[in-house]
């Protein structure tokens, strides 16, 4: 089969090329998937698990990509819950080869079936977007209705769904960004929006629950936005400035087959609709990794033809 491949850390998205591989073995409880679309995240190359297994042993050549949107060709040991021929989405493993090839073995347990009214395409950029919004906002930082949350990069991958998710959950919402995304944050709900190069980010006000991707400064400033008894949340690195009378959580979205059922539905009924940017075949994939590539929404792989 055809893969993205990496093997040099020090050389970035120059390093990657396109591969002939081995076919993957399904292990216990795993499922073979032709992949039909595949998500990414930039930051990937700089992860422990993109060049070592879980017991720390280099793993190179390694296959980037760790969501997926695609049909089940086989069966491991032991796999129940989803049959040879079905539609699925979800998230692959971090620390074994990902979802820049043809296909890609995964555990079972990490994919949710995909109902056949959403397109490869679309479903591929709600696994690691849509989880991590939903655990976010309601796992770790327990949104419920009436609160206000700020969420950072709000026209983004995460961002836009998190406001999404927030607004259905009859929080208000306040969203920040680039000037450029003003507009898009707007239309996807946020009552309020900051452009963080030109507006100061206090100006904000207090927020229940405060929803960062972006780290740095701007995690350090947020904390003191916190309300009494709320929670900062984020995904960039472990918070050094905490909240005065709240909590500070740092995670790492986990696969979860309930949340992606979910996201899949919401989809179905209209009321979430995942921003899509551009889309390029398995052999532009390197290109698309290049940190001067920004495009509005997510970028997807598409790797099979439906």
């Amino acid at each position: 089969m055809q893969a993205i491949t990496v093997r040099d850390r020090d050389a970035g998205p120059a390093g990657m090329s396109l591969t002939d591989m081995p076919y993957p073995h399904a292990a216990e409880n795993d499922v073979i998937v032709r992949v039909h679309a595949a998500g990414f995240t930039r930051g990937e190359l700089d992860w422990p698990g993109t060049w070592t297994d879980r017991a720390g042993r280099d793993r190179t050549p390694s296959v980037p990509g760790h969501e997926l949107s695609g049909v089940v060709v086989e069966l491991g040991y032991g796999t129940t819950g989803l049959s040879v021929g079905q539609r699925v989405f979800g998230l692959a493993d971090w620390t074994r080869n990902g979802t820049l090839a043809e296909y890609a073995a995964v555990e079972a347990r990490n994919l949710a079936p995909l109902p056949a009214d959403i397109d490869h395409t679309l479903a591929a950029a709600l696994p690691i977007s849509g989880l991590t919004a939903w655990q976010g906002l309601f796992d770790h930082g327990r949104l419920t209705t009436g609160q206000t949350v700020l969420i950072h990069g709000a026209a983004g991958g995460v961002g836009s769904i998190a406001v999404q998710l927030a607004r259905e959950a009859g929080a208000r919402v306040i969203g920040t960004g680039r000037a450029a995304d003003r507009d898009r944050a707007l239309a996807l709900g946020v009552d309020t929006f900051i452009d963080l190069q030109a507006e100061k980010l206090e100006d904000a006000g207090e927020a229940d629950v405060v929803f960062d991707v972006i780290g740095g400064d701007i995690l350090d400033r947020s904390a003191a936005l916190v309300r009494a008894g709320g929670t900062l949340v984020t995904i960039a690195l472990p918070p050094k400035v905490r909240p005065k009378d709240g909590r500070a959580v740092f995670f790492v979205v986990e696969p979860d087959r309930a949340q992606l059922t979910d996201l899949a539905q919401r989809v179905r009924d209209g009321r979430l609709k995942p921003v899509v940017g551009a889309v390029r075949p398995l052999a532009e994939a390197p290109a698309a990794f290049a940190p001067a590539t920004r495009t509005p929404g997510k970028t997807i792989i598409r790797v099979t033809e439906d």
